[in-house]
């Protein structure tokens, strides 16, 4: 047998040493080729190779593909196409193929992997595992250049077996090191008493492996210490609950606190939140209310239903002993007032006292019997009662809080506004219109009204103005009437009525001094229940005190009336003077210094005691409007004369705008302009609702008449020497420049020395004669040591009888020029 074997050996080997006779070239190979293709004698594929010097079919390339794999174990589809020789896309099309039927392969990132190169990697790693302890799979997956999942997937069902160790959180251990960490752990946790965060535990154990291994210790993730402790935990070897996954909750505190909070609760039958809060327990209501179902949840506390009971006993006793109650006063200093507030809703006595409006609560807490708030209420009324008797209602107002005397103020103000509507048909329209007596006085200034008033041929103007201003002022009240509807106006004096009543800051500070208990039971905060108990008890007091005023202002309405008529009679008087002499400072506008002293001149004789009178009325109608009691006076005496101070004290008296048009009229009272103070005073009038008259020309005329022949009438009769010269003066001012001049002394030779052109020379120069020998008199007068000089009276006495003389010469020149003029 070996010898034949041998025979064809050598047979075969010269055969192919032999040259054969017939060669064929390449092209003719491959004529050949094809033509057996057409005859489908070859009925396969063939494929070239890259040379294009060889075919090769397909059950061929598969197989040297399959050996080359098997060879090398991981091969990449670039390189067996390389090593077969064929075209790479032939190579990727047989790759499926080959792993599809040998499951032994895989493909992965243009590559072929076998599983037995996957063992030959498994036995490195695990080698390599045993020298480390640990192995990042990052590390190997850089190092096998494949993806994590990929060495994740390829390891997993070989640990255990050929790699020995554990892997977690992207990380192998072995075996020794993981019994190691486990007993770390384990020890940790057992040593932890209270609620600990997790993630602080395992940074604590992370740097004791590192402080325990030095620079080249294995680096441990907390996910690894994490999967460790919850194995730990579920098989028993630790006890404790975990919430959230990293807060750990050991069983010996849990024991502890619940030892805590029933030692606690039971002893004092509540336990605040924030003791619980202290033990570590987050959610403290529902705790406890799964411990105690009986017990009752407050804000801030958890209490045992006898406290509740105990505070219902306590209040209702105060309720019916007719006082009050502090009900965070009978409770634990812990507790909040919400708490207190909370507890009293659950009282089941407060409640139906509540209901029944036998108790009032105040503040959260406070706890008010109706029969304790009527008796406070009845003493506030007879506080109120007591001051109105006395007449010292303004010391309720003013004296006793500032505050309550504004609001005061205001309600006489509007008052006063509308009373003056109610007046003004019947007062300031008819003032005109009744005249009046003529009044003889010292001076001149109030006679030139009257006169106007009483003098016949005014009777007919003035009347006729009276009632064109009747018919204006009642066309006016019919509009107003009909454009504003009866409800606004019962708006308007219910404020109105409002601003006259107590304040609240007044009852507050009367309910603290009437019930002394809330200062003692430290009551400083006004808001917690003065302030309450004033908004509940002051309506009651408002209406018994507004029926109260309702019954004085009835008993002063007539007398307020009465007054408003004066007041307006005078105010026309006066103001009708005011705008005559007025006129004649106009002469003197020319000469700055002179119209100065003229304008003061007029301000302080005419125009001060009637702002004077116009305050000191308007003052007294607002007592009456409050129900003061204010003597009666004779309404024909003057007013007393004011200085700027007691101006100003009126004034800031009065509320809102009427005390800033007061304040104007006494700043302009004090200046040197009379029209400024004019219009400030007609501002004022309007505003208190008395309207003023205005000057025209025919009541100017018969005022001019009237008082030439007051001045006539004066000059006749005048017997002082020295009083005569203004007299004249003015006389001559009426006759030349009809101008009702009034000039002080200082004043009256400039005033004579503008008559020269309009006198002749005789008169002028008896009238200057005159005027040298007054100043010369009043001169002695000034510079007489006293009665003792003989010599000085003598000649004074002189002096007196040459003025008597140029007295007669004087009025002899005046009457006889006012006759012919």
């Amino acid at each position: 047998m070996d010898d034949e074997l041998l025979e064809l050996q050598r047979q075969f080997e010269f055969a192919q040493q032999a040259k054969s006779s017939i060669r064929l070239s390449e092209r003719n190979v491959v004529e050949l080729i094809q033509k057996l293709q057409q005859l489908q004698i070859i009925d396969f594929e063939l494929l070239h190779t890259v040379s294009g010097k060889e075919y090769i079919t397909l059950d061929q390339l598969r197989n040297d593909m399959v050996a080359e794999v098997n060879k090398l174990g991981r091969i990449s589809l670039i390189d067996l196409a390389d090593a077969t020789g064929v075209d790479l896309y032939y190579v990727e099309k047989l790759s499926q193929n080959i792993v599809t039927d040998h499951r032994e392969f895989m493909l992965n990132q243009g590559e072929i992997i076998s599983e037995s190169y996957w063992d030959s990697i498994a036995e490195e790693i695990n080698e390599r595992l045993q020298e480390c302890s640990q192995i990042a799979l990052t590390e190997l997956a850089a190092q096998l250049n494949v993806g994590l999942d990929m060495i994740s997937s390829v390891l997993e069902p070989r640990l255990g077996a050929m790699v020995k160790g554990r892997l977690e959180g992207g990380q192998l251990y072995t075996p020794a090191y993981v019994a190691r960490i486990s007993a770390m752990v384990r020890g940790a946790a057992r040593g932890i008493t209270v609620p600990t965060n997790l993630t602080v535990l395992w940074s604590s154990l992370q740097q004791l492996l590192q402080e325990m291994e030095g620079s080249s210790g294995v680096a441990v993730e907390g996910s690894f210490f994490q999967s460790l402790f919850n194995g730990l935990v579920k098989e028993g070897e630790i006890l404790g609950s975990v919430r959230a996954g990293v807060h750990w909750t050991p069983a010996v505190f849990a024991i502890a606190q619940k030892e805590s909070v029933d030692s606690f609760f039971s002893q004092n039958s509540f336990i605040n939140y924030d003791v619980l809060h202290k033990l570590g327990i987050p959610q403290p209501i529902q705790f406890l209310q799964s411990r105690y179902p009986e017990g009752k949840p407050l804000v801030t506390t958890f209490v045992h239903p006898s406290m509740i009971e105990m505070l219902d006993a306590a209040t209702e006793d105060a309720i019916e002993r007719g006082s009050w109650s502090d009900s965070l006063s009978l409770l634990p200093s812990s507790f909040s007032p919400q708490d207190a507030s909370r507890m009293l809703s659950q009282c089941q006595a407060v409640q139906l006292a509540l209901k029944s409006n036998k108790a009032h609560i105040f503040g959260d807490f406070y706890v008010l019997g109706s029969s304790f708030m009527k008796d406070i209420c009845d003493l506030i009324m007879k506080e109120l009662e007591t001051l109105s008797v006395s007449g010292s209602s303004g010391t309720m107002m003013s004296g006793d809080l500032q505050v309550a005397s504004e609001a005061k103020v205001g309600y006489h103000s509007s008052r006063f506004s509308e009373s003056n509507e109610v007046v003004s048909d019947s007062g300031v329209n008819r003032n005109v219109d009744k005249g009046s007596k003529k009044k003889k006085g010292k001076g001149t200034g109030n006679t030139v009204a009257n006169l106007s008033e009483s003098g016949p041929d005014n009777q007919d103007q003035t009347s006729t103005k009276s009632k064109k201003s009747q018919r204006r002022g009642k066309d006016t009240s019919s509009q107003t009437s009909d454009s504003k509807p009866s409800s606004r106006k019962e708006s308007l004096k219910m404020k109105e009525d409002n601003l006259s009543t107590p304040s609240e800051e007044w009852i507050m500070q009367k309910i603290a001094t009437l019930v002394p208990d809330f200062e003692e039971q430290g009551v400083d905060d006004p808001e917690t229940i003065l302030r309450p108990l004033a908004n509940q008890l002051r309506p009651t007091i408002i209406s018994s005190w507004l029926e109260k005023k309702k019954a004085l202002l009835t008993e002063n309405a007539e007398r307020m009336r009465h007054l408003l008529d004066i007041l307006q009679k005078k105010l026309d008087e006066s103001f009708l003077n005011m705008q005559l002499y007025e006129k004649a400072l106009e002469l003197f506008e020319d000469d700055q210094s002179i119209s100065v002293v003229l304008h003061r001149h007029l301000l302080r004789t005419v125009a001060a005691p009637m702002v004077d009178l116009l305050l000191q009325k308007l003052d007294e109608h607002n007592k009456l409007k409050s129900g003061v009691d204010v003597q009666e006076e004779d309404p024909n005496s003057e007013p007393d004369s004011l200085n700027p101070g007691d101006r100003v004290a009126i004034s800031r008296n009065f509320p809102g705008t009427l005390s800033k048009k007061a304040l104007a009229v006494a700043e302009a009272l004090e200046g040197k302009r009379v029209e400024i103070f004019t219009d400030a005073f007609r501002m004022l009038t309007e505003e208190s609702g008395l309207p003023l008259k205005k000057l025209d020309k025919k009541l100017e005329r018969t005022l001019l008449h009237s008082y030439r022949k007051e001045l006539t009438s004066q000059v006749s009769d005048e017997t002082d020497p020295v009083s005569l010269l203004p007299k004249v003066v003015s006389l001559l001012y009426i006759q030349v420049h009809h101008k009702a001049l009034q000039a002080p002394g200082r004043a009256i030779s400039v005033a004579i020395s503008r008559l020269k052109d309009k006198l002749d020379e005789s008169a002028y120069k008896i009238l200057t004669d005159y005027q040298t020998a007054t100043v010369t008199l009043l001169a002695l007068l000034s510079a007489a040591p006293g009665d003792e000089d003989d010599c000085a009276s003598d000649r004074i006495l002189s002096k007196k009888e040459l003025l008597q003389n140029q007295m007669l010469d004087l009025k002899s020149v005046v009457l006889r020029t006012t006759q012919s003029s």
